[in-house]
C-alpha cells in the first residue's frame, strides 16, 4: 500500500512543492461530489428499496418503485454531469502549464525510474499513482461511455440481451471505481502521517508555491 502513497514534492526539484491549477483542484472536488452522489443511489436502490418487508404490500411496493424510478432518474444526471466532467478534463489537459500536465508527470517519473535511475524511490511511488491514475480514467472513460449507453438504448435501438450486458459491465466497473477509491483514500492518509503531510490541503488551496 505504501507504493501508492502520493507524493507531494516535485520529482525534478526536491524543494519545491508540487502544485495543483485551480481548474484542477475544481474537477477533483467535484468529481469527487459526484462520483459520490452516484454511489449513493446505488446504494439506495440495492438496499432499502430491495428490502422485502417494505415491499410486502401492493401500496408499499407502488409507492417504492416510483422512489426507485427517481433515485434512478437522479443517478443518470449524476452520469451526465460525470461525462460532463470527463470531457472537461480531456480538454483542460491541453491548457495545463508544461510542467502540471499529466502526461509529463508521468514521463518524468518513468524516466526518472527506469532511465536515469534518479530519486528512485519517489519515482517509483509517483510512477505508481500515475498509472493508478491512468486505471481510473480507464474504468471513468468506461462508466461515462456504458452509462450514455443505457440512457440512449432506445434511441440506438439496443437489443434487450446486449443492454443487459453492458448493465452488468458498468455495474462491475462501479464497484472497481470503489476499490480505486478506497485504495486512494489508504494512500493519502497513509502519506499524510508520513513524509507527504499537507497533501490534502495543498488538492485545496493548489500548494505552497502555487501562483
Amino acid at each position: 500500500m505504501s507504493i501508492l502513497e502520493p507524493v507531494r514534492k516535485d520529482i525534478e526539484n526536491q524543494k519545491q512543492i508540487k502544485t495543483h491549477s485551480a481548474m484542477i483542484r475544481l474537477w477533483h472536488w467535484s468529481n469527487t461530489l459526484i462520483i459520490t452522489g452516484s454511489l449513493v443511489t446505488v446504494l439506495i436502490n440495492s438496499t432499502l428499496f430491495e428490502d422485502k418487508l417494505l415491499r410486502s404490500t401492493v401500496e408499499s411496493r407502488s409507492l417504492l418503485e416510483t422512489l426507485e424510478d427517481k433515485v434512478w432518474g437522479l443517478h443518470i444526471y449524476f452520469g451526465y454531469a460525470l461525462a460532463a466532467l470527463f470531457l472537461f478534463r480531456i480538454i483542460l489537459e491541453f491548457f495545463q502549464r508544461p510542467k502540471q500536465k499529466f502526461f509529463h508527470k508521468f514521463k518524468v517519473a518513468y524516466q526518472d525510474y527506469f532511465i536515469l535511475k534518479h530519486q528512485r524511490q519517489m519515482a517509483r511511488r509517483e510512477l505508481a499513482v500515475k498509472v493508478a491514475y491512468i486505471i481510473f480514467y480507464v474504468l471513468i472513460a468506461i462508466l461515462v461511455i456504458s452509462g450514455l449507453t443505457m440512457a440512449f438504448e432506445d434511441e440506438i435501438g439496443l437489443q434487450r440481451s446486449f443492454a443487459h450486458s453492458v448493465k452488468e459491465f458498468h455495474g462491475f466497473c462501479m464497484y472497481l471505481i470503489i476499490a480505486f477509491i478506497g485504495v486512494h483514500l489508504a494512500g493519502v492518509i497513509m502519506a499524510e502521517r508520513k513524509q507527504s503531510k499537507g497533501i490534502v490541503s495543498d488538492m485545496i488551496n493548489g500548494g505552497a508555491n502555487d501562483a
